[in-house]
């Protein structure tokens, strides 16, 4: 059984310190993490600086794919809320498609468990994920990626030195991955300012009208608020009917990006003649087996959603705008009712929702950014 226990007073001594070192969070860290609830961490995987370094080396270092082209950081982008922007669903070896939408790393530490479907426990059984998948990162196994690391010079006694005496392994490259995902907590926002420490003018009246509309939406009975803080994610599985949703879309005219601003609109059956048949995907069902399951996903964090378009399970919905859109039109799906806004009153919850943005979510891409691997 995972076994694990909350941490919250002692981890801000020791983020402080890492983080105040470069001038990311100098100063009070308990506030700088404000609205957040505290994080669970295996009793066997403590939080040390040594295991934080590492396993952000591993996560920004393109080696540990067979051909040096892949990392962590490529699907889990730090400037981009540690997710990919660009991409529906993110291209993974040798230009295969992945089935998924990458999902944020921001806060992946209150999660119960990872991955959409929730098919994995832990953070440090989860990494193994990508690093196997055929169409991810693609190595042939645990040994291989164990052989490459212990192969490079630059990681010649560092396991050693962190896991005291302990090499390279199945384990302790899980935990080195984890321990610094843990550390990648964003609060502190204009919202939990506002909410949390009662600062009338942290939000703008149209924010605190779209927080309104969001509790008369009922969208926090899945995106839990709590008295003291706020994870904006019941941890549970839903069908919400966008799976439906991606269907009526394929049949309409596709945006299609040939540079940088640049799109041209693509007819669907034009463009199905170039590319891979869609892959099923039956959600949570594929983990449990349960009927009640079939098409069901996490529910997300909607911390720092502003940074993490595209959205849905499948990336099927670009902007936060649309999938406002979507949810107060019923979605599909016949446990969301239909909410009657105002394009006015859409406005303003979309003006809340990017309220949510933790103060510190840029410096923690530009702090992972720093540990860039060049070879």
């Amino acid at each position: 059984m995972f076994r694990g226990y909350p941490l919250r007073a002692s981890i801000y001594a020791l983020l402080g310190a890492l983080l105040a070192a470069t001038g990311v969070l100098a100063g009070d860290v308990a506030s700088a993490l404000l609205g957040l609830p505290p994080i669970v961490v295996p009793e066997n995987n403590p939080i040390t600086p040594a295991k934080i370094a590492l396993g952000k080396k591993l996560f920004m270092d393109r080696r540990l794919s067979p051909n040096n082209t892949l990392s962590c950081a490529m699907c889990h982008v730090p400037e981009q809320g540690f997710t990919q922007n660009e991409l529906a669903t993110s291209i993974g070896f040798e230009g295969k498609s992945v089935r998924r939408n990458a999902p944020t790393l921001l806060n992946v530490a209150l999660h119960d468990r990872f991955q959409r479907d929730g098919a994995k426990a832990s953070l440090e059984a989860q990494v193994w994920g990508p690093l196997l998948a055929s169409n991810e990162m693609a190595n042939g196994s645990v040994e291989a990626v164990v052989a490459r690391i212990k192969s490079l010079p630059d990681y010649q006694g560092m396991f050693e030195a962190t896991f005291e005496g302990r090499a390279a392994a199945e384990a302790t490259i899980g935990q080195a991955l984890a321990s610094f995902e843990r550390t990648l907590l964003a609060g502190n926002s204009r919202f939990d300012r506002w909410y949390f420490n009662r600062e009338i003018g942290a939000l703008s009246l149209d924010e605190q009208a779209g927080f309104a509309l969001f509790k008369r939406a009922n969208c926090d009975s899945c995106h839990s608020i709590g008295e003291h803080a706020a994870s904006f994610t019941d941890n549970g599985y839903h069908n919400t009917g966008s799976h439906a949703a991606k269907q009526h879309q394929a049949a309409q005219p596709i945006s299609v990006q040939l540079a940088p601003g640049v799109n041209v609109m693509v007819d669907p059956k034009a463009l199905a003649n170039v590319s891979e048949p869609d892959q099923k995907d039956s959600g949570r069902f594929e983990f449990t087996g349960d009927p009640n399951d079939q098409h069901a996903f996490k529910t997300p964090s909607l911390r720092n959603v502003a940074l993490t378009a595209p959205y849905m399970h499948d990336g099927s919905i670009a902007s936060l705008a649309e999938v406002i859109e979507f949810y107060v039109s019923g979605a599909g799906c016949a446990t969301i009712q239909k909410v009657d806004l105002s394009s006015q009153e859409r406005q303003q919850m979309l003006a809340f929702l990017r309220s949510l943005t933790g103060a510190n979510a840029a410096d923690l891409g530009r702090e992972a950014r720093a540990a860039f691997v060049n070879f």
